[in-house]
């Protein structure tokens, strides 16, 4: 059976209704079972998949000390008063016994210093209440976090009295809370500017709508098959966002290329059926390899021994999968269905001559730049190289609690604590002692609590032993940011240096864990991953592009110019986030956009860029380059394809790129310094993809090799003849009868 978009095409055209029932059925489906069961699949964990050495810490604590790690919150009591005042033992009282009011199956303990069990501060106007949670699963000990923050801000506090709450189950939910309004900001930016941009490019709503339908159905329908796995793989609660996300970039993309090419048919004379199975033929044909590129390079992330990366790749993958296939099948139904009404409710001044004006602007581009190719290649390649230095200094790390707005109660309690107490009191360092517990072992650990002890980064460390003695954990609290690179590189020294001095010469292992030492382990992880997933994804796409293009240059290139353009995203990125790089100029740009100044660049970014990146812009390099071989298959001239590539998609790519970064600029526009970045990275590589990169690189380059754009060495003759967007001359329309060959 040989299968292609044309056929595809002309047969659900054929058959809409029948295609439309079955999408309505697979939609109806999804709905079912994201109600069911999305919810219940989801999770704010993130787990390594291998064996770190802060994996293997927490396992041996678990089952040889102490089972379930407990969660325990701090409420953060300051007053103008000490703890020795009525009043204020008066108000501890009150919060302590409504929290415990909350029954066992919210706190497992209260404590305070009324019953001698929470500390009280130097200065004696400030305590801590720790609270226990229950639970053992992360989403019940965040919803009893919720609660206890909703049960201290129930008690009436006296004037000059501060309440607030503070541990990693808080800090959680108040980063899922600004992360979540972040992501909806830029989901309802984006889809208003969408429909804006798509009725502009089109002149006409009905086919402006086309493409947001198109794009909410494949995120609707990703959505219940993303229920379905994570039955049986843990899925990230990001995966929700980033399936929207991804769904509304390539959904719009890929029916925008689509219907463009389906009206440019019918306004050559083409019957509707015709239109359809030419645009299948050619645009069609043109979104399944750039969903299959787009696909390999999210398949990068999958690589990575990491829950978290691999739940957002496979959220990733499937809205992309779901959205080619839209595109493929439902797309053709509705517009046989719609026929000549996708015209419908046309705005003025989008003419033919407009258009012309718009051809005559790319044509005026086009020219510049082919006349002096050397000149623009130099020129562009180097802005893009210039952007892309500042990511050598990039430093990457985490978000920290320092980087939440300063409203954030939770902030303001860690505040407290690093000030009055330990900042680190509620995710101490753990140092686990594997083996029998001998004297000369706890000789060892007694020097390592004199040495943490004198250490000012470590607060007071605490021993103790299993009863088999054959385990024994030393924890410390680390003051300042847990998340901050300064507690990063405590964790380093301890295992680099102080562990393998105090028991080098002792029959035990010794292990270095807690959420600072995880934070260690998934940023060397992720160091570690990062060249095999570029190799990877680069290997995949110049074969893909190579069988596509049936040329080693034009993979080469579209390789290359994407990496400039990710290259100079992450040196921006740079720039504008982080501190003591780069000219003033720069921070101020940042502070006027709202941007915070960090210390590190959030560690996921670098490959999540990479990967999401690279596969979008690929999108505007297939259907630029598809363009350019149809018609270099017509004339057999390089520089006047070249011309008439970019003259008949600038304003589709320009429309679809100005999409796009409207969707990411709204994840900036959001207060989490990590979504800044995101979205910030996002936008800025697609704007210059579609602006420097497509119109100048391309043509530069196009000009430059000429027909040797298209070489491909004899011994790879045997490659099949995909021809990815059809002979077809624009005058003529389709050859009749012409059999494509498979393209799946």
């Amino acid at each position: 059976m040989r299968l292609s978009t044309e056929s595809m095409a002309r047969s659900t055209a054929r058959r809409p209704w029948r295609t439309v029932v079955v999408w309505i059925f697979a939609l109806i489906t999804a709905g079912v079972l994201s109600s069911q069961l999305l919810g219940g699949a989801l999770t704010t964990e993130s787990e390594f998949t291998n064996d770190p050495e802060s994996k293997r810490a927490a396992a041996m604590l678990e089952e040889r000390l102490r089972g379930p790690e407990v969660d325990t919150e701090f409420v953060v009591v300051t007053a103008d008063s000490t703890v020795a005042e009525p009043e204020y033992q008066a108000y501890v009282s009150e919060l302590q016994s409504t929290i415990e009011s909350l029954g066992p199956d919210v706190v497992q303990y209260v404590g305070s210093y009324l019953t001698e069990d929470g500390p009280v501060s130097e200065s004696g106007q400030s305590t801590l209440l720790p609270v226990i949670l229950a639970g053992v699963d992360r989403a019940a000990v965040t919803d009893n976090a919720e609660l206890v923050v909703a049960t201290v801000k129930s008690v009436d506090a006296p004037a000059g009295f501060e309440a607030v709450v503070a541990g990693g189950a808080t800090l959680e939910n108040d980063f899922i809370r600004l992360a979540e309004e972040g992501l909806q900001k830029g989901e309802t930016i984006g889809l208003a500017v969408a429909l804006v941009v798509l009725v502009l490019v089109f002149g006409a709503v009905v086919a402006g709508l086309i493409p947001i339908i198109l794009a909410v159905v494949a995120i609707a329908i990703s959505l219940g098959a993303a229920a379905v796995v994570g039955q049986v793989f843990d899925l990230s609660f990001f995966i929700t966002n980033i399936v929207t996300m991804i769904g509304l970039a390539v959904g719009i993309d890929y029916s925008l290329f689509i219907v463009s090419r389906y009206r440019e048919e019918r306004a050559k004379g083409l019957d509707k059926l015709e239109a359809i199975t030419h645009a299948g033929a050619t645009a069609s044909k043109a979104v399944f390899f750039s969903g299959l590129t787009v696909m390999v390079a999210l398949t990068g992330m999958l690589l990575l021994p990491d829950t978290g990366f691999r739940s957002i790749g496979m959220g990733a993958i499937l809205v992309v999968l779901v959205a080619v296939a839209a595109s493929l099948t439902l797309l053709p139904a509705v517009l046989a269905l719609l026929g000549d009404k996708v015209e419908a409710i046309r705005i003025r001044g989008r003419s033919k001559k407009a258009q012309q004006r718009q051809g005559r602007f790319w044509n005026l581009i086009t020219g510049m730049v082919m006349r002096r190719p050397v000149v623009s290649l130099v020129l562009s390649a180097g802005i893009l190289i210039l952007a892309a230095l500042p990511y050598f200094s990039m430093n990457t790390g985490f978000s920290g609690v320092s980087t939440l707005p300063d409203e954030v109660e939770s902030k303001q309690a860690f505040l407290v604590l690093e000030s009055e107490f330990s900042g680190g009191l509620g995710s101490p360092v753990e140092i686990v002692i594997d083996g029998e517990i001998t004297p000369l072992v706890m000789a060892s650990i007694e020097d390592l609590q004199t040495e943490l002890v004198a250490d000012p980064s470590f607060g007071l460390p605490v021993a103790e032993v299993s009863e088999a003695d054959n385990l024994a954990l030393v924890s410390a609290p680390l003051s300042g940011d847990i998340a901050g690179d300064d507690a990063m590189n405590e964790v380093r020294e301890l295992r680099n240096n102080v562990i393998p001095r105090l028991f080098g010469n002792v029959p035990v292992e010794v292990l270095v864990g807690g959420d600072t030492a995880f934070n260690v382990d998934t940023l060397d992880q992720q160091t570690k991953y990062t060249p095999i997933v570029f190799l990877f994804v680069l290997g995949l796409s110049f074969v893909l592009l190579t069988v596509a293009f049936r040329s080693l240059v034009v993979p080469a290139k579209a390789i290359v110019m994407n990496l400039l353009s990710v290259g100079a995203a992450y040196g921006l990125i740079v720039l504008f986030f982080q501190q003591d790089v780069g000219p003033e100029l720069f921070k101020n740009i940042a502070s006027w956009l709202g941007f915070g100044q960090v210390e590190a660049i959030e560690a996921f970014l670098p490959l999540f860029l990479f990967t999401i990146l690279f596969g979008l812009s690929m999108d505007y390099h297939v259907f630029l380059l598809s363009r350019i071989r149809e018609r270099f298959d017509q004339t057999g001239d390089n520089s006047e394809s070249v011309a008439y590539g970019l003259r008949t998609t600038g304003a589709l790519i320009t429309g679809a790129a100005a999409i796009m970064v409207a969707v990411f600029a709204g994840f900036a526009a959001g207060e989490l310094v990590a979504l800044q970045q995101m979205g910030f990275g996002l936008a800025i590589a697609v704007a210059l993809d579609a602006t420097i990169v497509r119109s100048i690189l391309v043509p530069a380059t196009m000009k430059l090799l000429g027909d040797r754009n298209w070489y491909l060495p004899s011994w790879l003759e045997w490659l099949p003849k995909v021809n990815i967007e059809g002979v077809a001359t624009p005058e003529t329309g389709p050859e009749p009868e012409r059999e494509l060959v498979s393209a799946g």
